[in-house]
């Protein structure tokens, strides 16, 4: 058994299939079936449930999976205390961010990333929020914009900034909400949502909730630019986050922005990686630089 080995066996876990597996692992089929099959031999267990679709890992397959998931991060803890006594500001780092997010502040985060870190690698990747804290732990990502909370237990964690929210109505109703607004004023009206999964989801129906709103029945948006172009087609009202509504985001004549008075409602950004990492310094100096640009950001005003 080596670490070839337990990458492959994790990878056919993961797609549940010998050619996707095979893909992701940078290796041929046969290659990887065959390692499968000795290692079954040399555990003399059956890891796997070959069916006509894919496959599945049986009992004990799982249980040395997860096992496997660990072992393959502490390796990787490893490397990473070896780079940081090399060059604590050198290597890759891998970073996440939730789609709600990513489009409206990687553009203005990721050059002065490049300026303060220019031996870092950056590599981006945007999922939705569970999928990003499944990769942290399996160590497929080193750190990730999240929102709060989060499991303080295994993540270590910088705050970054706190992202108002705004209220997007049709040009037809803005006579509806005149100037700034409190979520009591939402009373009783149906407000558009994002489908399940989205982190902002839950975000806004707790916020509705507080107001005595209500999701509206048979809508469920995709991203925000959905969202936006609902609400610009007087379909309904929306919650947008306050970076999604700043330059260089188009304006819609269509479509009004109402801010809330203060305290507004908002969620809380936060840097998020495992407590394990021996690159802590270089999150925490991460975070100093996306605090700062988010910062300068959010004092920009927002229409009303």
């Amino acid at each position: 058994m080596n670490l070839r080995d337990l990458k492959y066996l994790v990878a056919l876990a993961e797609h549940k299939n010998f050619g996707r597996a095979a893909e992701a692992s940078f290796a041929s089929q046969p290659t990887l079936s065959t390692q499968i099959k000795k290692l079954e031999e040399e555990l003399d267990v059956q890891l796997f449930e070959r069916q006509t679709r894919g496959v599945m890992p049986t009992r004990a397959g799982a249980d040395i999976v997860q096992r496997a998931r660990v072992i393959l991060r502490e390796i990787e803890a490893i490397k990473d205390i070896a780079r940081s006594a090399r060059d604590p500001e050198a290597g890759t780092l891998r970073l996440g961010v939730f789609p709600t997010l990513g489009p409206y502040l990687l553009p203005h985060v990721v050059p002065p990333l490049r300026v303060r870190f220019p031996r870092l690698d950056l590599l981006l990747i945007e999922e939705k929020t569970d999928e990003l804290v499944h990769r942290l732990e399996r160590g497929e990502l080193d750190c990730a914009m999240l929102a709060m909370p989060i499991d303080e237990d295994m993540f270590a964690h910088a705050v970054l900034f706190e992202e108002p929210f705004v209220l997007a109505v049709p040009r037809e109703r803005a006579d509806e909400f005149s100037g700034r607004i409190r979520l009591s004023d939402l009373r009783q009206r149906e407000v558009l949502l994002l489908e399940e999964g989205h982190c902002m989801r839950d975000q806004a129906l707790s916020l509705c909730e507080l107001g005595g709103a209500s999701e509206k029945a048979g809508f469920r948006a995709t991203s925000l630019e959905t969202l936006r172009q609902m609400v610009a087609a007087n379909v309904g009202v929306t919650l947008l986050p306050q970076l999604a509504v700043l330059p260089p985001v188009p304006t819609n004549e269509h479509l009004v922005l109402r801010s809330f008075f203060d305290p507004p409602p908002k969620r809380r950004i936060a840097l998020i990686w495992r407590k394990s990492d021996a690159r802590e310094q270089l999150m925490r100096d991460v975070a100093v630089v996306l605090h700062n640009v988010a910062s300068a950001l959010l004092d920009a005003r927002t229409p009303t």
